[in-house]
């Protein structure tokens, strides 16, 4: 059992927004060019015919790229709102989410806590499914936020199975024996996604969590 000071609990969403490039012109200004060179060319030396019919495909071509443009961007747009909605931009990434229960996954579960104010006395119970206490340490009991990483052995020195699910259990008084409050949250990597109900949950191991509870997101 490691237990480790995070140097911060604030997750940073980052926000990627596709801009289609500014074109300057339009098809309306293009017209509008083409009927002012018109207006004003030189009556004895008009606008080459040929010329003109090329500057009619290029506004043709224009035309064309502004709408694929367009369309590409829609399709962009859709498919990260799919991805964002459904749970699959997750598989396989390791995430920070609220909660205190998570799967033995590769002999280690992964918690962090974080203490509103310094403490005197810190205790990390580690409980399985039925409720019983497989392992106790105690923790760092200054204010701040830590990680807990358990290896899986428990307090009489067995190694449980990966695919257990544990939860962890924060305690931590003061000086004066008042409880300090304490918050928990799980860090894991997203194995798959649970739709059969109304809403999706993403998976680490058995455990599911809602996209909502994501606090941090970082790769694999």
């Amino acid at each position: 059992m490691t237990v480790s000071a995070l140097a911060s609990s604030t997750a940073t969403t980052t926000t990627t927004t596709t801009s289609s490039a500014t074109l300057g012109l339009d098809t309306s200004d293009f017209l509008q060019l083409m009927v002012e060179q018109l207006q004003n060319q030189n009556p004895t030396d008009p606008t080459d015919t040929t010329e003109f019919l090329g500057q009619l495909v290029q506004l043709a071509n224009y035309d064309q790229q502004v709408s694929n443009s367009e369309s590409l961007d829609s399709v962009v747009s859709s498919l990260e709102t799919m991805l964002s909605s459904n749970g699959l931009g997750y598989i396989g990434q390791t995430v920070t989410v609220e909660g205190d229960t998570t799967t033995l996954q590769d002999g280690s579960a992964q918690w962090n806590y974080t203490l509103d104010s310094d403490a005197e006395e810190v205790t990390i119970n580690i409980l399985d499914e039925d409720g019983n206490t497989v392992y106790t340490t105690t923790g760092e009991a200054d204010e701040g936020t830590y990680a807990v990483e358990w290896d899986g052995v428990d307090d009489d020195g067995n190694q449980l199975d990966d695919g257990g699910v544990y939860t962890i259990e924060v305690t931590a008084t003061d000086a004066n024996g008042d409880d300090v409050d304490v918050s928990t949250s799980v860090t894991g990597t997203v194995t798959g996604i649970d739709s059969s109900g109304d809403d999706t949950y993403l998976l680490i191991g058995d455990v599911g969590f809602t996209v909502d509870d994501i606090t941090a997101i970082s790769s694999s």
